[in-house]
């Protein structure tokens, strides 16, 4: 195996005397065309040919200076000619990596145009997690069964980490044959030969600001090393790259980071009261482009009782868009609070308690809204009183089918001079459970919102009786089935504008393909309560 130490210094050839960042070298053994000997004529050119310009003045060329007029060796030519190939070939790649978007597409494009520039088989990839280590490896042309393999390799053996080190860290390194190698370790060794990997290149993507970033490893099925050409360009696509890549790493820190307080202005577990079984799922939307930001609680009241809320905080009022999202994150955490409380206090009667919501939201809040229904659940009678304002209305799962517990029409909170709406009353039965959801899952499952509401309560009802009877089970299968509804519906768009559905021709069902997911703008919320 072969370590390159890091360049002390440039190692761009330049021609002497340009300034071109494109430069032609002679390859070993080839110095250009032999000067003429005194009074002999030039090779290529007849005897007694006049050798001056012809650019009108007459004056024949200085002594030592090329003649314009010579032809250029065929060498120069073809090693012009694939510097230009080389230079198209790494600004395609570049482009393409500068196109990427999020920190997953662009370290697929690191291992996919690494490959093509090495002409390479498979490669493997780590990026250094904030508190130093390596991160799960990410592979190309390598099973989840062949990187766990690889995880397994100590990391005195590892070639990934003597790429990722603060110090002494190789420009490079290279190995003609794994398996065969005596600079490697006896485990991966071991492993080369089982997991039929030849020869192996690596390079570590750093940068002076950050050090190192990330480590890649391209792997040859057979014994191979890569050309000279071709480590060139390996390397300076990377030094592109390793920029790029620290901008999206701390891109990706930012909105964990993010994702992280908004998730814990949410319940991290929700009580087990008995009588009744919880459940919930989340899944925000990014606030880079989410409108709003939902909430869902249980809430144990004093008397036994429990309080069930889902809701949802738009930005900056009405029609405010995705820059308010982190705004609207912090708004849902102070509302959520105060709901807790109003709950608390005056929990039996739901209309009260969003009443209450509503005038503080107007006090406090005057630029935003909010849509919410709050139900209040006495588990030992299965009785359920709630109110709703402005939101999707509650879906009953029963074994008979699934129908939808109709609050009465009314704005958001804070859309009005005064906000007022009945409450609901109705006795569940043993078995049943009640899906208290938000806008966004409706609108994951249908064309507009009230073509949404209808496919979930129809989604919830064709469930399997033993889902339908289990809380979790059923929180899943809704998301499940919100994400293949919307896959299909936007495949099936995607198809019509082409003018390529086969339904709308012959009314015959168009084959289903993977489609990729739309980044959601809206969070998908759902609480799933069942009366044992």
């Amino acid at each position: 195996m072969t370590e390159s130490p890091p360049p002390s210094a440039s190692s761009e050839p330049v021609e002497p005397g340009g300034t071109s960042g494109l430069s032609v070298l002679d390859p070993p053994g080839f110095h250009g065309p032999a000067p003429a000997a005194a009074g002999q004529p030039s090779a290529g050119r007849p005897e007694g040919t006049d050798r001056r310009p012809e650019d009108g003045t007459g004056a024949a060329p200085a002594p030592g200076a090329p003649d314009p007029a010579a032809p250029a060796p065929t060498g120069v030519q073809d090693r012009l000619a694939g510097r230009l190939s080389d230079f198209a070939s790494l600004h395609e790649h570049t482009e393409r990596l500068a196109r990427a978007r999020g920190l997953g597409a662009t370290l697929d494009a690191v291992l996919a145009s690494g490959t093509a520039l090495l002409g390479a088989d498979r490669a493997l990839l780590v990026t250094v997690l904030p508190g130093g280590g390596p991160s799960q490896p990410l592979g190309l042309g390598l099973d989840r069964a062949s990187l766990g393999a690889l995880e397994t390799v100590p990391a005195d053996q590892s070639l990934l980490a003597r790429l990722l080190r603060e110090h002494d860290r190789p420009a490079e390194v290279r190995s003609h044959d794994l398996a065969e190698d005596p600079a490697i370790g006896a485990r991966l060794r071991e492993l080369a030969g089982q997991l039929g990997l030849g020869g192996c290149y690596g390079l570590p993507l750093a940068t002076e600001e950050d050090g190192p970033l990330a480590a890649a490893l391209w792997f040859y099925d057979a014994p191979a090393d890569p050309t000279d050409r071709r480590r060139e360009l390996a390397r300076r696509y990377t030094e592109v790259a390793a920029p790029l890549l620290a901008k999206q790493l701390d891109a990706e820190k930012v909105r964990r980071t993010t994702e992280a307080l908004r998730r814990g202005l949410l319940p991290d577990r929700l009580p087990q009261p008995g009588g009744l079984r919880l459940a919930a799922r989340l899944v925000p939307a990014g606030l880079d482009r989410s409108c709003g930001s939902d909430w869902y609680d249980a809430i144990p009241l004093p008397d036994g009782t429990v309080g069930l809320t889902v809701g949802s905080v738009s930005g900056d009022g009405p029609g405010a868009g995705p820059g308010s999202a982190p705004g609207a994150a912090a708004a849902m955490g102070r509302v959520r609070a105060a709901l807790r409380a109003y709950a608390v206090l005056e929990g039996e009667d739901p209309v009260s308690v969003l009443g209450d919501l509503e005038l503080l939201l107007k006090t406090t809040e005057p630029t935003r809204s909010a849509t919410a229904v709050y139900a209040w659940v006495e588990p030992e009678e299965r009785r359920v009183t709630l109110a709703g304002a402005g939101h999707c209305p509650p879906v009953l799962v029963t074994r008979y089918g699934a129908e939808f517990i109709e609050t009465s029409l009314s704005a958001p909170l804070g859309m009005l001079s005064c906000w007022e709406a009945p409450g609901v009353e109705f006795t569940a039965e043993r078995g049943d459970t009640l899906i208290l959801y938000t806008e966004g899952l409706a609108r994951r499952f249908g064309q507009t919102l009230h073509s949404g509401q209808t496919d979930l309560r129809r989604a919830a009802a064709d469930a399997p009786r033993d889902v339908r009877t289990d809380p979790e089970r059923l929180c899943a299968h809704l998301l499940a089935a919100a994400a293949e509804r919307d896959a299909d519906r936007r495949e099936r768009a995607d198809r019509r504008a082409a003018g390529q559905d086969p339904a709308d021709r012959d009314g015959g069902a168009a084959p289903r393909r993977p489609t990729a997911q739309a980044p959601a703008t809206d969070d998908l919320m759902l609480l799933a309560a069942r009366f044992e």
